[in-house]
């Protein structure tokens, strides 16, 4: 007996019951574990995060050189023993910071610089594994997305090319007459940190949304807006490298003052060293100097990049804009405090989390821009 059909069902030119496609087909075939994965860049965020901190304490408690080796595997063991401990402060006292700087220092001195560093570093290979066991096991499963195996590929290699850019800051300064590691590489070594914890937060945002409705907002994108959001970002970038030049000769101590430096609008002596372009590093007013005149151009360009912000149709977009310049509100405000107060540990540390939270902000606010919420004519 034919089963009944209903008089609103279609039926092809045989008679037979049409199928119904079902909805969210972009989605079928790219899924993946979206929401496992997203959870997982969480968990990864947090830890750079926290790395980010930990490393600027182990900057502003001079911890840095204590470990005078790279060893990779070996390393993650701390020294066991009386002998083991003696072995290592023996090695720290033959560099130039020890003999130069802290030569009062004992055994259980030195052990205080050497936890740092090595939970700094231990830190580091953690970050490695939560990587390694959930990207290999994400694969094995097969529950990465459509395109995005390379994608998560990347956030390893970059990890291991932080790992090596971090021991060939900490190599400059264990020879010559260096008592702290070259300043630009400790900017390249914080920079490359805050590009690890932006493609982890854009992933995160970008997975924190279905695909079609990713695909959808991109042909809604605010091009202009998209725009000024990246060199928006980029700005906050320079800023951020600046900021590790500073933190690399403690120049936020040298003009403890503000707005002068020094009695005047720039510090004396700005061009004291030779050639000229060691001024740039080197040079304790001219460095704090510079990193003065970018914040105050980058609060002005946050302004600017704000009022065309609030000229988006789109509410979720223009509160993630605003919110982006009130954190950089409140860090221009936290910084003329570290200033004035002589960069104390509590505060220069605050200083840097809160870059943290400004280059998220404004990644946060770009990618509205560029993939805007969906809302309605009523524009809730």
């Amino acid at each position: 007996m034919a089963e009944k059909r209903s008089i609103f069902q279609e039926v092809d030119a045989q008679g037979a019951a049409r199928v119904q496609p079902k909805g969210g087909m972009i989605d079928e075939g790219r899924r993946g574990a979206r929401r496992g994965i997203r959870l997982w860049l969480m968990v990864l965020f947090a830890l750079v995060v926290v790395m980010i901190a930990v490393g600027g304490l182990t900057r502003l408690t001079d911890s840095g050189l204590s470990i005078t080796e790279w060893r990779p595997l070996t390393g993650a063991l701390p020294p066991l023993n009386a002998a083991d401990w003696q072995a290592e402060f023996e090695r720290y006292q033959a560099i130039p910071q020890f003999q130069a700087q802290n030569s009062w220092m004992s055994l259980e001195d030195f052990k205080f610089i050497y936890w740092w560093e090595w939970g700094h570093r231990q830190l580091g290979r953690v970050i490695g594994l939560v990587w390694a066991v959930g990207f290999f096991g994400f694969l094995a499963a097969r529950q990465i997305p459509v395109g995005w195996t390379r994608r998560l590929l990347l956030l390893g290699a970059l990890g291991g090319l932080q790992g090596a850019v971090g021991w060939w800051m900490v190599h400059s300064g264990l020879g010559g007459d260096r008592t702290a590691v070259a300043s630009y590489r400790l900017a390249a070594h914080l920079g490359l940190a805050f590009v690890i914890l932006g493609f982890i937060a854009w992933y995160m945002l970008l997975l924190g949304r279905p695909e079609r409705e990713v695909m959808q907002a991109r042909r809604a994108r605010e091009a202009r807006l998209f725009g000024l959001g990246t060199g928006w970002l980029h700005f906050a970038f320079l800023q951020i490298l600046i900021g590790a030049l500073v933190a690399g000769i403690d120049a936020g101590r040298s003009y403890a003052e503000w707005p002068l430096m020094g009695g005047g609008l720039w510090p004396p002596q700005m061009m004291a060293f030779e050639p000229w372009w060691r001024n740039l590093f080197e040079n304790a007013g001219t460095v704090q100097f510079i990193h003065r005149m970018t914040g105050y151009a980058l609060l002005v360009f946050s302004v600017v990049v704000l009022l065309r912000g609030r000229r988006s149709a789109n509410v979720a977009t223009r509160s993630a804009f605003m919110l982006a310049l009130y954190s950089v509100l409140a860090q221009v405000g936290v910084g003329i405090v570290t200033v004035v107060l002589a960069a104390p540990w509590q505060v220069a540390i605050l200083h840097q989390f809160l870059a943290v939270i400004v280059w998220t902000l404004i990644l946060r606010a770009r990618f509205h821009a560029g993939y805007p919420l969906a809302q309605s004519v009523r524009g809730k």
